[in-house]
């Protein structure tokens, strides 16, 4: 543990950065409804919007990733931390639709620039033995600062609509100065260069990955993600909207819903999770999570007072917050030698499902309140069957 101790300062620093960044993206979150009705935006144009930063997001993400290699971790960090304010503060100027656009695709691309840059800084600062728990502080930064920034967004929108994104936009200025005045370059490892002629590496580019993924082993794995991804980010993406028009929630009861079913998932992850996954296995902690998932995404439509939507939401909150990671593990468990591989193609298929999955929950609920979730309901449960299907196949290959 020496070299963490060591590194502890830089790691600290990069937690900074994120913590500050995922706060920031967070204090929007409670205020989207309002902030879009005040601009008279469509559920339609707030999905386009949802995947205008995914897709951009996915699309410079490899080309980020190079360059923090040949360019310098901190410099991207540092540059990445100034388009996200600039995406922010663009977006509590914006007017109009096409500026909001702009703010957006800036916005995944400054996610881009960053994430990959923070996690190179991380591996370089860390041996193989500490890498998890230099990881592991990393995705806590990003965990909190998403448990904490709706529940300040909330609040701060008493003060004006546009002011939680000018208060983003500081936070991630104040982040890039301070990532600059203190944080040192790291220098590449040097089993990063022999990474970058591995196996893994030469795997070809992402459209030949996806194109060629269906004779993978884990294809349905993928396939799993996708439609999981696609079903959740038609409740994400209208969620705010769907509280507001249906039962005219206010900033501050979105933020208290999403602040407290975030917090309950990730003591969830920290605590109970491992134990969940070993006791009964991640084939029936996801299916049992999509199923409860989409169950629950149902029964939204069906109640209305606000601490039955409180509970309701909550489950599903839970059922998310433990889904995701279990179809993570699950897939590093099949990935065998191809670890680097399998997670690009996880990501990429995320991605897949964030991109396509908005687009269709905003113009779905343009046409009626309700054909988000109930698309989101018959998905998930489809995903569930699939599970189910999946493990039948596996079985029957290990008996066989």
């Amino acid at each position: 543990m020496a070299l963490l101790v060591k590194n502890r300062g830089a790691l600290l620093i990069l937690m900074l950065n994120l913590f500050l960044v995922f706060t920031g993206i967070g204090l929007v979150i409670p205020i989207m409804p309002k902030f879009m009705e005040s601009l008279g935006i469509t559920g339609g144009i707030i999905g386009l919007l949802v995947a205008a930063f995914s897709l951009t997001q996915l699309l410079f993400s490899p080309l980020a990733g190079r360059l923090s290699d040949s360019f310098g971790r901190k410099r991207m960090i540092v540059i990445g931390m100034l388009v996200f304010a600039l995406s922010e503060w663009l977006f509590g100027l914006a007017s109009s639709s096409w500026l909001l656009f702009i703010s957006r695709l800036l916005g995944g691309i400054s996610a881009a620039m960053i994430m990959p840059a923070v996690m190179a800084y991380a591996a370089d600062v860390t041996t193989t033995e500490e890498r998890a728990t230099g990881m592991g502080y990393i995705t806590a930064a990003i965990t909190t600062g998403f448990i904490i920034g709706p529940g300040i967004g909330g609040y701060i929108a008493e003060f004006g609509i546009r002011v939680p994104f000018y208060s983003a936009a500081v936070a991630g200025v104040i982040a890039g100065c301070i990532t600059l005045v203190i944080l040192q370059e790291s220098l590449p490892a040097k089993e990063d260069e022999a990474e970058s002629s591995s196996p893994e590496k030469q795997q070809g580019s992402l459209l030949m990955q996806l194109r060629f993924a269906y004779r993978e082993p884990y294809f349905l794995s993928l396939i799993i993600v996708f439609v999981m991804t696609f079903g959740l980010a038609n409740f994400e993406t209208v969620f705010g909207l769907f509280v507001d028009h249906k039962f005219g929630f206010e900033p501050k009861d979105i933020a208290f819903i999403i602040t407290f079913g975030s917090i309950a998932g990730a003591v969830v992850q920290l605590t109970a999770f491992s134990w969940i996954l070993n006791r009964f296995g991640e084939d029936r902690v996801i299916s049992v999570c999509l199923l409860f998932a989409g169950v629950f995404i149902l029964l939204t439509l069906f109640v209305h007072t606000f601490w039955m939507i409180f509970a309701v939401t909550f489950i599903i909150f839970l059922a998310i917050d433990i889904l995701r990671p279990a179809i993570s593990t699950q897939l590093s468990m099949v990935a065998r030698d191809q670890q680097g591989y399998v997670a690009g193609l996880n990501s990429a298929f995320t991605s897949l499902g964030n991109i396509i999955g908005p687009i269709v929950a905003g113009y779905l609920f343009d046409l009626d309140i309700d054909y988000p979730y109930t698309i989101a309901c018959i998905i998930l449960i489809v995903c569930f069957v699939l599970t189910l299907r999946e493990k039948k196949s596996r079985l029957q290959k290990g008996t066989s």
